[in-house]
C-alpha cells in the first residue's frame, strides 16, 4: 500500500489558518457526521458522562451534540476563527482564558463548563493540560497531520486517552498519486502499525 507522492507533502499552520480565514472550509460538515451517528454506541460503549477528544476539531457540529447528552468536549483547533464561529453559531455563551503552559495560547470554554476548546497546536498539548478522555472523535486529523507527523500525532492521542477508551477513527481511500491531501491518504496497514 503505497502512499505516492504525498509521503514528503507538508501542509504549514499558516495554510490551515488561511483555510478558515477564506471560508476554504470544505471539509466542516453542517450537518454532522453519518459515520458517528452510525457507530455512536461503539463510542460510548454504554458508557454516559464521558470525556470526549475532538481534534483538530474546527467548529464541529457533533461537539454540542454530545455535550447536549451529558459528555464533556474537548477539542483543539489552531484557528480561534473556527472555535469562536462554532459557540456563536449554537449561541453558546463562553469565557475565554489563557493557557500558562503554551505562549499564546488560550481556552475557550462555555461558561456551562461542558466544551473546552483550546486554540493552539495539538502537538503543544498533554495530559498535564488537557487531561485523559474516554473516547476520541477522529474524523479529519489522522488524515490532515502532515504525512511525516503521524507518529508523532498518534504517540501523542496514546498518552491523551484512558484504559478502556475507544478511539472512532475516520480515514478516506483512494489513489494517492492522484491527490496531493489533505486529506492523506493512510492504509489500514499504516493505522494498525501506529496504533498497535
Amino acid at each position: 500500500t503505497d502512499t505516492g507522492s504525498q509521503k514528503d507533502r507538508m501542509v504549514a499552520e499558516e495554510e490551515w489558518l488561511r483555510k478558515w480565514e477564506t471560508g476554504n472550509i470544505w471539509f466542516h460538515k453542517e450537518r454532522g457526521h453519518p459515520l458517528l451517528q452510525k457507530y455512536l454506541d461503539v463510542l460510548l460503549n454504554g458508557r454516559s458522562g464521558l470525556r470526549i477528544f475532538f481534534p483538530l476539531c474546527g467548529k464541529a457540529v457533533e461537539m454540542k451534540w454530545l455535550a447536549d447528552m451529558g459528555h464533556s468536549v474537548v477539542g483543539v483547533e489552531v484557528s480561534e476563527k473556527a472555535l469562536k464561529e462554532f459557540f456563536a453559531e449554537h449561541s453558546l455563551p463562553f469565557c475565554e482564558e489563557p493557557i500558562p503552559e503554551i505562549s499564546g495560547a488560550k481556552k475557550l470554554q462555555t461558561t456551562s463548563g461542558n466544551i473546552a476548546l483550546y486554540c493552539c497546536s495539538i502537538y503543544d498539548l498533554s495530559s498535564s493540560i488537557v487531561g485523559k478522555f474516554d473516547g476520541v472523535w477522529d474524523r479529519g486529523a489522522l488524515v490532515a497531520v502532515n504525512p511525516c507527523d503521524r507518529q508523532r500525532y498518534v504517540s501523542l492521542m496514546i498518552t491523551l486517552m484512558e484504559k478502556n477508551s475507544s478511539y472512532l477513527l475516520v480515514t478516506v481511500s483512494y489513489d494517492p498519486n492522484k491527490h496531493k491531501g489533505p486529506p492523506f491518504y493512510v492504509p489500514e496497514s499504516e493505522i494498525k502499525s501506529l496504533f498497535g
